[in-house]
């Protein structure tokens, strides 16, 4: 046990008050041997007062972790450890019994998004927005050296601002998030884009809604047994000065088939849809919905950027997906962020929902249970399974890209 945990813990003194149900200690040591690893008691769900949590500056959030508990010195150790346990019996089998967390490259602080693995080559794609907008070339980790490097990657032609990403039947499936008339010496809209990583050709599926822009299709997930694309269309694009025209088109999630061109509209309800992923039966799909995070829109004013406000949605949201694979059903509220707004989404290979939420990832039950949380030191985008099990995490964001292991296995994309 390190020293200064040690210290903590013989010298936490419990407060007695006439507050009844305190949760004391808040926090423990669940595992001796894994210094990383704290265990939340109860959820903190009873707080010894006065405990305090601030409130966004509208361009950030306080975390849990920097909550102040002063009648409780083991709060503490919170922004101290790697893994926080919020269900200790689900939490702990899924660190299993060596955990590990990595900072491993260093990057600018611009949005860094859509990774993608290529199992056959052993690289995870990922992509780097704005600032400074305009810029084309995307990332490569290739995990074939220890340790692994990172490289500038150009397609043929450049894909702009990757936002979402996903592997399907060989491809690379991006979702290009930047609009504007002058990219590289050429046109590029936002929409659909796969890239052949073989060949390093880049084609794209999806441009337009009947002549309107996309907004900035952030997200997106293939059906494995129909093939279709399933992709969230918020207004970040605009806000982050990725597009040269305002937004066109309402919020909203579709379904497009690349086999006939078709694009439908199955979800307008959501302020700003994010991130979108696919349970492994193909029945469920979740939702986030961060427009917590947002801004005005004029055709009449530039871009004036967004804001944070704690209490805009910050919601993941889940559906039933109809037997036949094209509609959505049965739309329930399925977990509030503790932190930021749930971005990047997936599902893990044994159904558990994973979000990236400000300044770590959030891993969920079936029922929208927080069980753990892996902390870092920068706000994560998105995030990707590699290797040949899929137990190595790969997480990446604003300042940061940086590796978990673990016994919480991806999906295998096929």
């Amino acid at each position: 046990m390190h020293p200064y945990i040690h210290l903590l813990f013989i010298t936490l003194c419990r407060v007695v008050s006439a507050q009844s149900g305190v949760v004391s200690p808040l926090t423990q040591q669940c595992v001796p041997s894994l210094s990383n690893v704290l265990c939340i008691s109860r959820y903190a769900s009873v707080l010894p007062y006065h405990y305090f949590r601030n409130i966004s500056n509208g361009t950030s959030e306080p975390t849990f972790a920097s909550t102040s508990v002063p009648d409780d010195i083991s709060s503490a150790l919170v922004d101290k450890a790697d893994f926080l346990v919020f269900d200790q019996q689900r939490g702990l089998e899924l660190l299993g019994s060596s955990p590990s967390y990595v900072f491993v490259f260093a990057v600018s602080e611009a949005v860094h998004e859509a990774p993608v693995y290529v199992a056959s080559q052993n690289k995870l794609y990922l992509s780097q927005l704005a600032p400074p907008p305009g810029y084309l070339p995307q990332l490569v980790v290739d995990l074939n050296q220890e340790p692994p490097s990172l490289t500038e990657y150009l397609s043929d032609p450049p894909v702009y601002a990757p936002n979402g990403g996903t592997f399907h039947d060989g491809l690379i499936y991006w979702g290009a998030s930047g609009g504007n008339n002058s990219i590289g010496g050429t046109e590029q809209r936002v929409g659909i884009r796969t890239l052949d990583p073989t060949t390093n050709k880049s084609t794209t599926l999806l441009n337009n809604y009947f002549g309107y822009y996309f907004n900035t299709v952030d997200d997106l997930v293939v059906h494995p047994a129909t093939g279709d694309v399933w992709f969230t269309d918020p207004t970040y694009s605009w806000f982050n000065k990725l597009t040269d025209t305002p937004p066109q088109l309402e919020a909203a999630t579709y379904r497009f088939t690349p086999r006939t061109g078709a694009v439908h509209l199955v979800e307008d309800s959501l302020g700003q849809p994010n991130g979108i992923a696919l349970a492994p039966n193909n029945r469920t799909v979740y939702i986030s919905d961060t427009g917590a995070v947002s801004g005005p829109i004029s055709p009449y004013i530039p871009s004036q950027g967004a804001t944070f406000n704690t209490t805009g949605k910050r919601t993941i949201y889940a559906y039933d997906l109809s037997a036949d694979a094209t509609y959505l059903t049965n739309k329930r509220a399925f977990y509030l962020a503790q932190d930021w707004v749930p971005d990047g989404l997936k599902v893990a290979a044994n159904g558990y929902v994973v979000t990236g939420a400000g300044k770590g990832v959030d891993v969920l039950s079936e029922t929208g249970d927080l069980l753990l949380r892996v902390q870092t030191n920068y706000t994560v985008q998105n995030f990707a399974w590699v290797g040949p099990d899929l137990t190595e995490f790969w997480l990446l964001g604003q300042g940061g890209i940086s590796r978990v292991r673990w016994q919480l296995k991806g999906q295998k994309l096929i």
